[in-house]
């Protein structure tokens, strides 16, 4: 069984988490990059960081013995609320995390009264994409601050029905 957890931004599990992401990422973008303006990669790195000052939460799902399996931080972008950082570990993957991440960081957002919520992924990542077009989120325009360094992103949206 899963449980899910709130969390700080700083909360060890989650920097943890984040860093094999990091890793994850690199791997499957490093070499694209490798060859493009130097001042461009400087500005997706700062489009891509997460200031601990927008985040409202993380979230956690943990094992039934305590091993953290993935993390989805929950962040104010402008006036939209935003799911950013969404991991489950490749060995906790096809067994419901990434859902529950999800429809937890959906229910934070309504709370927050979110009439939606906006997420971002990358060309690179297939299995993401799947993932949210199975769980009803909606294609959009690719947004800000994404639009000007990563033009191939993947955005996506979903409606938050009032939970009343």
């Amino acid at each position: 069984m899963i449980t899910i957890e709130r969390v700080a931004w700083d909360d060890p599990r989650g920097v943890a988490l984040r860093a094999t992401m990091d890793e994850e990422m690199h791997e499957r973008y490093g070499s694209a990059n490798a060859m493009e303006d130097p001042a461009v990669t400087a500005e997706r790195d700062r489009v891509l960081t997460v200031d601990p000052a927008d985040v409202i939460t993380s979230v956690l799902a943990i094992d039934d013995d305590g091993t953290p399996l993935g993390h989805i931080a929950v962040r104010r972008l402008g006036d939209e609320v935003e799911l950013k950082r969404l991991i489950v570990l490749s060995a906790a993957r096809g067994k419901g995390a990434a859902t529950a991440l999800l429809a937890e960081g959906e229910e934070v957002a309504r709370e927050q009264g979110a009439a939606r919520v906006i997420l971002q992924t990358g060309d690179k990542q297939p299995e993401a994409v799947a993932l949210y077009r199975k769980t009803g989120w909606e294609q959009i325009p690719v947004y800000a601050p994404y639009a000007e360094t990563m033009p191939w992103s993947f955005c996506f949206a979903k409606a938050l029905p009032s939970s009343s």
